[in-house]
């Protein structure tokens, strides 16, 4: 049993008793100071070549200051009247729209073609691979281009019923193929493909042994999946998979190309009209950074709370 010495003494009042508690508070603070770490008490000594890149720092912060707060062609003045105009915004909403519409699909697309791409089904993984090498292959520009143009290869999509010689369903497919669809499918494909081995690595990172000591205590697949692998597969694909969405994000501004008008395509179209390209860039490249910040803002707190309990 450990006793502390100051509470042997600190209900006696006399000389002898002060002097001992003091004398046992400055040994607790003694091995205290020799338990910490030695990287807590050892302290690098600070490079020459530090003070290098401390001058780099400051030149850099000069030039930025020059060339950018201080230059008056940026038109800081038009910044600020537009970044809030309501054609700018409307253009925002119809990003975030977009990404969140994208991004849903893409990830249950994901989900699908990685669960194929696990199966022992040949069909289903060869179904799987040929998907993945596809949209790996080609350009998302390319892909939403080819969908939105879809109509020119398949003008009508119908399901006939040969026996009682009647269509099932007839549509055209410039009505079901608009701007919106166009781009939300594309890039949805996008993100089902490179999804699908996000999640089949995370999966694969988790050791099999786990998986056969659930199955030895009794757990059906789908407790064994949400209790024992997820949580631990999470750990490994939130960073690449936070990536891609930003890169999502970033990549509706690829639909201009099919002219639907998100916020670079508003602050195109505004510029077409009052020439001032640079301010009207600027403001897109603001939004951008703002919300690909909060996107990273969020990435770091899943993180965090994923990791409770790893070893680092």
């Amino acid at each position: 049993m450990k006793f502390d010495l100051q509470d042997i003494y600190k209900n006696d009042d006399s000389p002898d008793a002060t002097e001992l508690a003091i004398k046992a508070d400055e040994s607790l603070k003694g091995r205290a100071e020799k338990s910490r770490p030695v990287a807590d008490i050892i302290h690098p000594r600070p490079k020459r070549s530090d003070w290098i890149w401390y001058s780099l720092l400051v030149v850099v912060a000069i030039l930025f200051i020059e060339l950018v707060i201080d230059n008056p062609r940026w038109k800081w003045d038009i910044v600020a009247h537009y970044l809030f105009s309501k054609r700018v915004i409307s253009g925002l909403e119809n990003t975030l729209i977009l990404t969140v519409c994208a991004s849903t699909l893409g990830l249950c697309l994901g989900l699908i073609i990685m669960a194929c791409r696990m199966s022992s089904n040949p069909v289903l993984k060869g179904f799987a691979y040929i998907y993945i090498w596809i949209i790996r292959a080609i350009p998302p520009i390319a892909m939403l281009l080819f969908l939105f143009f879809v109509s020119a290869i398949v003008p009508r999509i119908y399901l006939p019923l040969p026996i009682l010689n009647v269509n099932l369903f007839d549509i055209d497919t410039t009505t079901l193929i608009s701007r919106f669809s166009a781009a939300v499918i594309g890039l949805a494909l996008y993100l089902g493909g490179y999804s699908a081995e996000i999640f089949r690595g995370g999966i694969m990172a988790v050791e099999p042994g786990q998986r056969e000591a659930s199955k030895a205590i009794g757990m059906s697949d789908f407790q064994m999946m949400f209790h024992v692998v997820m949580p631990q597969a999470l750990r490994v694909i939130i960073p690449p998979l936070a990536n891609e969405l930003i890169t999502m994000f970033k990549s509706t501004s690829l639909v201009t190309v099919i002219g639907y008008v998100e916020l670079l395509t508003t602050v195109q179209l505004i510029y077409s009209t009052n020439f001032e390209t640079i301010p009207l860039l600027t403001v897109a490249c603001i939004w951008y950074l703002f919300l690909t910040s909060l996107a990273m803002a969020v990435q770091s707190l899943l993180e965090w709370h994923f990791s409770k309990g790893a070893k680092r």
